[in-house]
């Protein structure tokens, strides 16, 4: 029996959910998301509760149940909340702008790293070092920032380099004379 996949999900009243040619569609004033229903993992809406159980008894279909519900959760607190991750950029001359629909990150390279901002996301740059990425989608925010971050992964001698705002970097002492 699956913790995850057995509770059930509330859907808040501006949201609206429905499940057609297996396919999920969520829409809510975030926008909409939709994703692909597998054919192990049956949903049923009633009264603003969402359920999901597996259509048959299987070890594939007890191992989809979990993963169809968290993703369907993540769904509907997308097109009704949003997600948010920061990052920080710490170093000398480290610093990001966005021109446009392009974030442009100065990370000591020779010359600037340009990242083009994936449809459906909204990055907002305060003051040169701190990078704000949201969106409806939780996977694909999670993606760029992740993009964003491999860019120039934090060292552990200095701490130079993009790092999310809650990530801490275990630090290294230097050499000893």
């Amino acid at each position: 029996m699956s913790r995850v996949g057995s509770s059930a999900i509330t859907i808040p009243a501006d949201v609206t959910l429905s499940s057609e040619g297996g396919m999920m569609v969520v829409k809510g004033k975030n926008g909409e998301l939709s994703a692909a229903l597998h054919s192990d993992v049956e949903l049923s809406v009633a009264d603003n509760v969402a359920t999901l159980k597996p259509s048959r008894d299987t070890r594939q279909a007890k191992a989809l149940w979990g993963t169809m519900r968290a993703n369907l959760s993540n769904m509907v607190v997308g097109v009704s909340e949003g997600f948010t991750r920061k990052l920080e950029i710490n170093g000398v001359g480290y610093r990001a702008a966005m021109q446009g629909n392009k974030l442009v990150l100065s990370l000591g390279y020779s010359h600037p790293v340009e990242m083009e901002v994936p449809a459906g996301l909204k990055v907002n740059v305060e003051n040169n070092t701190s990078v704000t990425i949201t969106g409806a989608d939780k996977q694909l925010l999670g993606q760029f920032a992740s993009e964003v971050r491999g860019k120039r992964p934090p060292e552990p001698f200095k701490g130079k380099g993009v790092k999310y705002a809650d990530e801490y970097i275990v630090r290294k002492e230097g050499k000893k004379k």
